[in-house]
């Protein structure tokens, strides 16, 4: 894919006309209540400055965006379960099954000895009436009894195995509901992070709202432009040709909006867009921000190339994918689309090149 070195900016206009806050909230495995905003100053008549607003908000949306990641990683270790329980059923079932045929067989066997008297096997041949064919016939006794024996063996060890898938389906069976509990109990709390923050939105007021999201927009478009009104993405090519697909996948969904756990193709959050952009270009990534993290190589942000994708935070819990000239495109937060953003905008953790 061709770079040119300045272009317009996509989806540099407003980005929303009201901030829309998703009740799509998908969560977390961790979120505490210590994280939550610190309350406003002033007595509750005194109104909240937009300075105030906007610092909480941000915070809010930060700790929903650390949560949202954790339940990603949650989500996906819950699928990994199904599949796993599901498996394992499967393999109880069958082995039932079989062992069930084995001891029917050696049921079998006890009504026929029950049928001629008890008498053993080997007392009866010698009674029979052919004593040419005894040798023979003794033979097929042994024969007969280690085959018994075998299956007598075989039942014990299927029974073994049996009792082992079925201690490990429970367990798996536990994992997955403890796992679920997780999951619904996260989901609340992301949602309540996403109540307050539209509380402290609506304390502005929608005209008051539209402005905070439109003054976003252009200041994310400055960090981008480095104050100019064109983009300059530079001339460094990407580091491959899947690399050059998945980036123009990416920017291909400017302006789509932010969702908690979606990964498009119409809504996105920061490692779902990763998610889908890469998947266009026929890479598979991890769903999560902190498991891209290790999805590739490791390189400099010096020797980023476009595609590369750029993790941000101590903690690794947003992503965006390198574009060239130190500029991201990025899903950023409920209310901001899509958007070019400078790559200094946030602390960087690492690189990753696929």
């Amino acid at each position: 894919m061709a770079m040119h070195r300045r272009t317009q900016l996509p989806g540099a206009h407003p980005l929303a006309r009201a901030l829309v806050l998703t009740a799509a909230a998908t969560t977390a495995l961790a979120v505490t209540a210590g994280g939550s905003a610190q309350a406003l100053p002033g007595s509750p008549a005194d109104p909240p400055s937009k300075r105030d607003v906007k610092a909480q908000v941000e915070q809010l949306y930060e700790e929903a965006e650390q949560a949202s990641e954790r339940f990603n990683a949650a989500q996906e270790y819950q699928h990994r379960l199904q599949s796993e329980t599901g498996s394992l059923q499967g393999q109880v079932a069958l082995a039932q099954d079989e062992l069930n045929r084995l001891r029917g067989e050696l049921a079998t066997v006890a009504a026929a000895e029950y049928r001629s008297g008890g008498i053993e096997p080997a007392v009866q041949l010698m009674l029979a009436s052919d004593p040419e064919g005894y040798l023979a016939r003794a033979r097929s006794l042994d024969q007969v009894a280690e085959r018994e024996h075998e299956t007598l063996r075989e039942v014990v060890e299927r029974q073994r195995r049996l009792d082992q898938r079925r201690a490990e389906t429970s367990a798996k069976l536990a994992d997955l509901e403890e796992a679920r509990r997780s999951l619904a109990e996260n989901k609340q709390q992301i949602q309540q992070r996403l109540n307050e923050a539209q509380k402290l939105l609506n304390s502005l007021g929608a005209t008051e709202r539209a402005r905070m999201v439109a003054q976003d927009a252009r200041e994310a478009e400055q960090r981008a432009t480095r104050g100019t009104d064109r983009l300059d993405l530079g001339t460094v090519p990407p580091a491959s040709d899947r690399a050059a697909d998945a980036l123009a996948a990416a920017v291909s969904k400017i302006g789509s909006a932010y969702v908690y756990g979606a990964t498009g193709p119409r809504t996105f959050d920061c490692s779902g867009l990763m998610y889908y952009s890469w998947r266009q270009a026929g890479v598979t990534l991890p769903r999560t921000s902190q498991a891209q993290a290790y999805a590739g190589q490791r390189v400099s942000l010096a020797d980023a190339r476009p595609g590369d994708l750029v993790i941000f935070y101590k903690d690794m819990h947003h992503v965006g994918m390198y574009a060239g000239g130190g500029v991201v495109v990025h899903a950023p937060y409920p209310g901001a689309r899509v958007r070019y953003e400078s790559v200094n905008a946030m602390p960087v953790s690492g690189v990753v090149r696929l």
